[in-house]
């Protein structure tokens, strides 16, 4: 029975971060958007359910994004700006024992997603860097202007007492 609910739950997750993540708030010229809390999904099912699953959930995603539409340019970016970085989010699972682990994991989970737009964007997006700039500055402005707000949002949302509350009861119910 909890496989069962581990398994629904998670797949609930995933869906709602890929509803989510198609309403587009802003857009990038290259890729990369701010959506209302669409990351915060996996790094929930992390959170719930521990890194395993969470890790899971969150390549599921970066799979499923990219049958949805994909900016790619090479299939080693593919993977790591796909798979791999929305695969990181669910490391909020390493969290989920702490107090406030739920806002630190989504934060460590946003900031791993963070790192692999900013490599993946240091290899395959340098000729985008205006001349002169260093392309690892251009990478970090270009993947923080859309990663951060949505990291941001998301963090004060999960921080208001009732819903914080909530994500723990419901966690609680499908853990039992």
């Amino acid at each position: 029975m909890r496989n069962t609910k581990v398994l629904t739950a998670s797949a609930i997750c995933v869906a709602l971060a890929l509803v989510l993540s198609m309403i587009d708030l802003f857009t990038m010229p290259q890729g990369g958007s701010v959506s209302p809390c669409s990351m915060f999904f996996i790094a929930l099912a992390g959170f719930w359910f521990g890194p395993a699953v969470g890790i899971a959930s969150g390549v599921a995603l970066g799979l499923l994004k990219l049958l949805f539409g994909a900016y790619v340019v090479h299939p080693a970016q593919l993977i790591l700006e796909y798979p791999l970085a929305f695969g990181l989010l669910g490391c909020s699972g390493f969290f989920r024992n702490m107090k406030f682990g739920l806002q630190t994991g989504y934060t460590v989970g946003v900031l791993l997603r963070f790192l692999m737009h900013l490599i993946a964007g240091v290899i395959f997006f340098a000729e985008y860097a205006p001349p002169g700039q260093p392309v690892w500055v251009y990478s970090s402005v270009y993947n923080f202007s859309y990663i951060w707000p949505e990291a941001l949002f998301t963090l004060i949302v999960v921080s208001i007492p009732a819903f914080g509350d909530a994500i723990k009861r419901v966690g609680k119910n499908l853990r039992a």
